[in-house]
């Protein structure tokens, strides 16, 4: 194919026809058709040659251009495409480097072979645009409600037409065991848009729970216009699902507004997510009393809230327990879920076992400890004295409130207690010693001697050994397995070492030892602020 005048319109008609078909930018279609015909050009010339091709955009003819690029002498490597100053002086007034030698040559025709090539350049450029296209259009459209036609089913993954492109279904995104058939409307969550080599993906769901979030916004008008907020979802999909909401307007009701009239609002939820059932919880920023709504309708007697531990306590009449439990635990793990606390419901019966448990063990420690008589043991833990550390630092008008402690018995008792913690503390030291731990971890700021000592028994003996630890190997933590929680015991877990503190005492032993420059740990903390400022 020769490029004449006969065929130069043709080809900008070609790159418009092209262009509405695949909706890109027409300058797309013809950039790719310089780049096509230069291969050939190439071709026929030299691929040693750098020929370039421009087409007029409105005329449509094609120019060939031979570019020569002016380079120093002990830099010449392609003969074809670079020359040296002097030689540039017969073409140019004044050559310098870096300077372009531009002059057009002849049209190239094109055979069988160029043709073919410069048609699979084309495709792969119209295919790029396309996708750059794609991308863009759904990159911010990832967290919206998007309806799509089911299109066929890949391994269980359901592929959509979602107008311009398609996404994917994941069969774990799917709510039971739904099925869909060529042609079936389907609507979904935009869950993720990823640029990846193959072209745009876009991964879709509906298990997950800002679905459940954003159905409720197109179908309760007070959510989208801001007056009611969903603070929370917590889902187990296709069964059922915990929703807390929270209205801004004293004289908006958030839980009836999201029912509706007989039902009709939340109705239309349930529909869409194959028969969920949803209890619509009012929101509370007291966590105890946010627990008790989202344990519905199980009746709560009493909620003890360990916020650094993040773990509650739920006391429950003995015939609320299984309602407050759920088959198979589902009731109390969307709760947990909903609260982002660890639950742990116990009966009446239950739970005075256990505080009475606790009451005669920390009345034993202070019998055994203290040289005390069981009745005023008795006494300091009916104060709230759980511990000899309690005991020992204390300020002495609390020891002096309880009946028959006066100055000098306060004294006497904060004595003991000081004591038997020093003797305690000597003995842990004394056996990590023998167990071969190095002073460096001795003396090292945050670790008592009874944490040493827990620490070798696991064989962390050295700063080293304790600079690699991780903060969750050290506080505790949980893992998911098999779609259960699973408790990893820590290191100092039993010393109420949070994860926080954790983290703080590596990072301080990873500095000590020079693992980490702590300008650059600072610089990172700027960092991030000026990003997070910037962003606001």
């Amino acid at each position: 194919m020769a490029i004449t005048s006969a065929n130069q319109l043709e080809l900008l008609q070609t790159a418009e026809a092209v262009a509405r078909e695949k909706m890109i930018d027409p300058g797309l279609v013809v950039e790719a058709m310089e780049e096509s015909l230069s291969r050939a050009a190439k071709s026929r010339y030299g691929a040693e040659m750098d020929i370039r091709v421009s087409i007029d955009r409105k005329t449509g003819r094609a120019t060939f251009t031979r570019v020569r690029t002016v380079v120093a002498d002990d830099e010449v490597e392609n003969y074809q495409a670079e020359f040296t100053v002097e030689e540039a002086k017969q073409y140019m007034a004044d050559p310098q480097i870096g300077d372009e030698f531009s002059e057009e040559v002849p049209p190239v025709e094109m055979g069988r072979i160029a043709a073919q090539s410069a048609k699979q350049v084309i495709l792969q450029k119209v295919r790029e645009a396309e996708r750059d296209r794609q991308f863009e259009e759904f990159k911010d459209r990832a967290g919206t409600i998007i309806n799509g036609l089911v299109k066929r089913e890949e391994y269980g993954n359901v592929i959509v037409d979602v107008g311009r492109g398609e996404a994917i279904l994941r069969r774990n995104e799917k709510i039971g065991r739904e099925a869909y058939r060529p042609g079936d409307r389907i609507r979904c969550y935009i869950k993720d848009v990823r640029r990846e080599q193959r072209g745009p993906q876009i991964f879709l769901s509906r298990t997950a729970p800002e679905f459940m979030a954003e159905l409720f916004k197109m179908e309760v008008p007070e959510i989208y216009d801001g007056i009611i907020e969903i603070k929370a979802v917590a889902r187990d999909p296709g069964s059922r699902a915990k929703i807390a909401v929270i209205s801004y307007d004293s004289s908006i009701d958030p839980v009836g507004a999201c029912v509706g009239m007989r039902g009709s609002r939340v109705q239309a939820v349930v529909n869409e997510l194959q028969g969920e059932k949803i209890d619509i919880i009012p929101w509370n920023d007291d966590q105890p009393t946010f627990l008790v709504n989202a344990l519905q309708p199980a009746e709560v007697t009493k909620v003890v809230l360990d916020e650094e531990a993040g773990k509650i306590d739920v006391v429950v009449p003995e015939e609320q327990l299984s309602l407050a439990i759920g088959r198979r635990g589902q009731n109390v793990r969307l709760a947990s879920q909903l609260t982002g606390l660890d639950i742990d419901i116990m009966t009446e019966a239950e739970d005075s076992q256990r505080r009475q448990k606790e009451f005669e063990e920390r009345t034993g420690l202070f019998m055994e400890n203290l040289d005390l008589d069981e009745f005023f043991a008795q006494l300091l833990v009916s104060e709230g004295f759980t511990s000899l550390e309690e005991v020992a630092y204390v300020d002495l008008d609390e020891l002096m409130v309880i009946d028959g402690i006066d100055d000098d018995t306060a004294q006497e008792l904060q004595a003991r207690a000081r004591d038997i913690i020093e003797a305690k503390a000597k003995a842990a030291l004394d056996k990590a010693r023998e167990l071969g731990v190095e002073d460096s971890l001795v003396e090292f700021e945050g670790l008592t001697p009874q944490m040493v000592l827990a620490l070798a028994e696991d064989g962390v003996k050295t700063l080293e050994d304790f600079a690699t630890c991780a903060d969750w190997e050290l506080a505790g933590g949980w893992t998911v397995q098999d779609g259960e929680r699973v408790k990893d015991e820590g290191l100092l877990e039993s010393f109420d070492v949070s994860l926080e503190e954790a983290q703080t005492m590596v990072m301080t032993a990873r500095v000590m030892l020079g693992w980490v420059d702590p300008a650059e740990l600072a610089g990172g903390t700027e960092e991030d602020e000026t990003e997070e400022e910037s962003e606001a």
